[in-house]
């Protein structure tokens, strides 16, 4: 294969007048390239940009060679067939025509060399773990993590030189995770990806970083990438240090100078009032002693304005990926406390369920798509009634769902928290706030012009100082579509949450930085694992 993507002074201004990007220049070539970059960075944006979706504001975005595109939010029609979207049916139906004895010479056009479409396709389905979805099927009959993969399978099957993948693993289960990571690992032409699965870009080549309109690229994966930057900041702090300590010393230096010209100016106009000399010399002699003054002070302002430039510099290489640092004392719950009980809970989707919660566990919910984590957190919450059984919450419970939908967005983070404690004072709820990194303007901004991750922060604040505190968490795949430091700060408020937790999702690694000490898996019943 061969193929490259070209971005040549690329500029893209919303209709608003925000700028996703401001004269952008890269070049990618054959390999597998990771793209981060925070939630609204602009990852998507460019995707589409490269895949023609867009139009750039100004300069040049162009893909040499076969492209495919596989976008973040796959719609497909539930009444196509499953050769319809993996692009061979029509071949399908030419070639079964011919061997029925139709030998119309457009059937053979739309066949050309592709006899073995058949094997191909159900040699691409197998490798994606499909093998049991037959190619009459309708998309209907399919499971959400089936429809993911078939979009990636239909890209596969194009046989592009450039790929272009947005979040391909959002929604998928473990399994079908690692079917699609070995996947994409052999994909051998010009692969770009937008994701957050820390085991998707520990396969990576190479990284890009989008941040702040520009495209960093770092050699390497994952790891490699933190390791740079990691090196990065500690280089960038080093000459903040450095730059503050220039700065004092050059206004120090600045307060020096000027004492000494105050003492020649005092010593002026003591010579002028003794009149030691002829006015038109002293005259002369003022008028020299103001002009290298002049310059003099003019020397070291400009000492001080550079020496300031170059803090300032230096601080601009800082990132300022702040930490949430909070206190939730009242959400502690006493070892061996039981707080949830299902006694013969039968789902909706069919599964049984007897299950006991004591103390402050950590349990990480997981199964196939479509087993019924979500069905069986919101019927803990009481969202959902049960075909059979029981469900007692025995402390106060909160549920964070997937799409975040648990604040008003016409209201801002300050009155979200007002409305799920209305005991607490609003100079109370904004200390909390700026503890969940929403200050200011930001937390009287209303939740629906937030970004990405601050609208995150305002639901799981909102979660968190509830009244009563919750002594009980659900959190539903709580790390999909978040950007790595939106997962970060979730695992540091997780830190300071002492109460019961139950986490449905496939994230091993945040299940892993979270703690959680119980591991149950939900098919036909509820069992540990």
């Amino acid at each position: 294969m061969s193929g490259s993507i070209v971005c040549s002074d690329l500029t893209f201004a919303w209709p608003d007048g925000g700028f996703a990007f401001d004269h952008l220049d890269v070049v990618l070539g054959a390999g597998r390239t990771g793209l981060i970059g925070s939630n609204g960075s602009g990852k998507s944006t460019l995707l589409r940009l490269i895949a023609g979706e867009l139009r750039p504001t100004s300069g040049t975005v162009s893909a040499h060679g076969e492209l495919a595109y596989l976008p973040q939010d796959l719609i497909l029609d539930s009444e196509s067939r499953v050769d319809e979207v993996l692009g061979v049916a029509q071949v399908r139906r030419a070639i079964a025509a011919i061997e029925s004895g139709d030998p119309r010479e457009e059937h053979f056009a739309i066949v050309g060399e592709r006899w073995d479409v058949e094997q191909r396709t159900r040699a691409t389905l197998d490798q994606l773990g499909l093998r049991q979805v037959p190619l009459d099927a309708h998309v209907g009959a399919c499971s959400g993590g089936e429809l993911v993969l078939l979009g990636l399978a239909a890209q596969f099957l194009r046989e592009p030189d450039v790929l272009l993948l947005d979040e391909p693993t959002n929604n998928l289960d473990q399994r079908a995770r690692a079917i699609a990571h070995q996947a994409i690992a052999s994909y051998d032409g010009v692969l770009l990806i937008a994701s957050h699965d820390r085991e998707l870009l520990q396969r990576m080549d190479r990284m890009a970083e989008l941040r702040d309109g520009a495209l960093t690229c770092y050699g390497g994966n994952l790891t490699d990438y933190e390791q740079a930057v990691a090196a990065d900041q500690e280089a960038a702090e080093r000459s903040v240090r450095a730059a503050e300590q220039d700065l004092k010393r050059q206004r120090r230096e600045l307060a020096e100078a000027r004492i000494k010209l105050d003492r020649r100016q005092r010593y002026g106009r003591k010579r002028w009032e003794t009149k030691r000399e002829p006015k038109v010399r002293m005259r002369k002699r003022a008028e020299d002693a103001e002009i290298a003054a002049g310059k003099y002070r003019n020397m070291h302002d400009d000492k001080v304005r550079q020496a300031r430039e170059r803090l300032e510099a230096a601080e601009e290489a800082v990132r300022d990926d702040d930490e949430i640092r909070i206190d939730l004392p009242a959400t502690e719950v006493p070892a061996r406390k039981e707080v949830l009980r299902l006694t013969g809970v039968l789902l909706r989707n069919g599964p049984l369920v007897n299950w006991e919660v004591r103390g402050p566990e950590r349990i990480a919910l997981v199964g196939a798509n479509g087993a019924g984590k979500t069905t069986l957190l919101r019927t803990i919450m009481g969202e959902l009634e049960p075909d059979a059984g029981e469900v007692r919450t025995l402390v106060p419970a909160r549920y964070l769902p997937q799409r975040l939908d648990v604040l008003d967005e016409r209201m801002s983070a300050v009155d979200n928290v007002v409305q799920a404690a209305p005991s607490a004072t609003p100079n109370a709820i904004r200390a909390q706030l700026a503890r969940f990194l929403l200050r200011g303007a930001d937390a009287d901004r209303p939740v629906g012009r937030l970004s990405g991750g601050e609208r995150f922060r305002a639901a799981l604040a909102t979660l968190l100082l509830a009244e009563p505190a919750p002594r009980l968490l659900l959190l539903d795949e709580p790390t999909n579509n978040l950007d790595a430091a939106s997962v970060r700060q979730l695992a540091q408020a997780m830190e300071s949450y002492a109460g019961a937790l139950i986490v449905a999702g496939h994230d091993a690694e945040f299940l892993r930085e979270i703690g959680t000490t119980t591991r149950m898996r939900l098919d036909d019943e509820l069992r540990r694992c």
